[in-house]
């Protein structure tokens, strides 16, 4: 620690309020995009035997690894790395030193950095991650990596940096033990006929559900009717969920529920799922890969740099977008890439 210099530019990423307000459609349709659903159609043949043993070990179904994957790092991507992380020990540092609403919370977390390195587990230098801290293919922040992380590739150390393997089967007992995953359920269901009387939370087993004229969006039977579920309907005339408990076990990862929405959705159109069947009020369909690539070429040409033309949208992106759609007069001005957004730039300035 004696040549730590703290990295204070953590303290304005730990107040700031997210730049870009976005609706719950655009929040899916950015995270479950074509570049992620395609790519995680990749990694899940080519890490089928890997998903299998944790399937087998911890009872976590592969969509939901691979969900968590892509949405957390896409999918351990060297870009993510290099472009959006820091040397986490200097921010823990700022954090534990100048930070007095939680400083116990990243003293130890600090703390628990340094117990990772004592143990031979992982080197500052390897320590990359986000503001607060968190690293790797999961985003384990460093009490997570402590208690949670497993050995799973034998190499004699924890890490959820380099192959997969322990990131995903520790980020699977994370689900098991922390949010109760129970093996061999889904994490619910877009569903239709809910009448008026149901109440937003409401619990029921499938079956009394389906009794009351409930019926899943893709006309199949409820497989586990004994399996309760909670109502959840996010956007007024939007679609409607049935919630199983294996969506709060991934929601324990996060406690977001759009962020929840979006892993389990993605892992379910990786393994074939299709899109919602309701729409979101005011909802554009998700561009595709090439579409937002023509996105970023256009923007480009026109002087907003995008920092790359690869079909997945990142902060540059959502910048320049929002930088053409001022100058062009557009409302809201939302950052968002999507269909209306490209019809407007072939139109040109």
């Amino acid at each position: 620690m004696g040549n730590i210099t703290p990295n204070t530019s953590v303290y304005a990423l730990d107040r700031a309020q997210p730049e870009f307000k976005e609706e719950l459609w655009q929040y899916l349709n950015r995270r479950v995009s074509d570049w992620r659903i395609t790519t995680g159609k990749e990694k899940a043949k080519e890490y089928a035997p890997l998903f299998a043993r944790i399937e087998k070990d911890y009872g976590v179904g592969r969509s939901v690894m691979l969900g968590l994957w892509g949405i957390e790092s896409a999918y351990g991507d060297p870009d993510v790395q290099k472009n959006h992380m820091r040397p986490v020990i200097p921010a823990l540092a700022a954090l534990a030193w100048g930070e007095q609403r939680r400083r116990a919370y990243w003293e130890q977390e600090l703390l628990n950095a340094l117990i990772i390195i004592d143990r031979g587990w992982s080197t500052p230098q390897e320590m990359r991650g986000s503001w607060a801290g968190a690293m790797g293919h999961t985003q384990w922040m460093p009490e997570v990596w402590l208690n949670t992380g497993v050995d799973y590739d034998g190499d004699g150390r924890v890490s959820p940096f380099g192959k997969p393997d322990d990131a995903l089967a520790g980020t699977a007992q994370y689900l098991v033990k922390r949010g109760n995953y129970r093996p061999g359920e889904h994490w619910g269901y877009e569903v239709r006929g809910v009448s008026g009387t149901a109440k937003e939370g409401a619990s029921r087993n499938y079956e009394t559900w389906q009794q009351a004229g409930v019926t899943r969006a893709d006309g199949k039977p409820f497989p586990q009717p004994n399996a309760t579920a909670k109502l959840w309907m996010p956007v007024p005339g939007g679609p409607v969920f049935l919630l199983g408990p294996n969506f709060y076990a991934v929601r324990s990862y996060n406690p977001s529920m759009n962020y929840t929405l979006s892993i389990v959705h993605l892992g379910d159109r990786i393994m074939g799922g299709g899109p919602f069947a309701q729409p979101f009020p005011g909802a554009e369909r998700t561009p595709t890969l090439a579409e937002v690539q023509e996105i970023q070429k256009r923007l480009t040409d026109l002087g907003f740099d995008t920092g790359g033309t690869d079909g997945r949208v990142g902060n540059d992106t959502m910048t320049a977008v929002r930088n053409f759609q001022r100058k062009a007069g557009m409302a809201p001005a939302d950052g968002y890439a999507g269909v209306k957004l490209l019809a407007r730039l072939r139109q040109g300035l």
